[in-house]
């Protein structure tokens, strides 16, 4: 068995012209990313390695779930080649990571998230939102064999963030 957990980075700012890959975590990003990182930990395996994408955007959300998760940004393998917006590529990264790693988190970007995800995971998502998680499961012993999977968890912000607003309102 081998499982992949996807997340898409956190929501980036737009209010000052970087370029795309110099693009930091706007507020709303923070947020979400600090409530996702909050409620993924049920759904993690116990050991794991964790790559993501050289976009500030990414690192910065790498760098949150690290405080939440209680992992070492310092062991946050950052891939240059993650910063890719198509599915092939992204395939092709993940068919590259070594056989002794059973459980990889990979923080990357859309449309190559959706795209991956609903070709390799048994559950259609039209789009995994920014803060999205997807974990996939796949009955495979070499990454290189990667075929289509389970797609076992889906954590979004929007899942909360009604809960959240509710709990606001009762408290008023």
């Amino acid at each position: 068995m081998k499982n992949l957990i996807l997340i898409r980075h956190s929501k980036s700012s737009w209010e000052t012209l970087f370029k795309d890959i110099d693009r930091p975590l706007s507020k709303r990003g923070i947020n979400d990313a600090h409530l996702i990182s909050s409620k993924i930990a049920d759904i993690l395996p116990k050991t794991y390695i964790v790559w993501s994408s050289t976009a500030k955007r990414t690192r910065e959300s790498a760098m949150i779930y690290s405080e939440h998760l209680m992992f070492s940004y310092e062991n946050v393998i950052l891939k240059e080649e993650l910063y890719t917006f198509d599915e092939q590529k992204l395939e092709e990264i993940i068919k590259k990571c070594e056989n002794r790693y059973v459980n990889l988190i990979l923080f990357g970007h859309n449309e190559a998230i959706t795209n991956f995800v609903n070709k390799f995971g048994n559950l259609f998502i039209e789009n995994v939102p920014t803060s999205g998680v997807v974990s996939l499961q796949f009955d495979i012993d070499d990454w290189q064999d990667l075929k289509k999977g389970q797609t076992i968890n889906t954590l979004f912000p929007s899942h909360y963030k009604n809960e959240q607003h509710n709990k606001q309102e009762v408290h008023r």
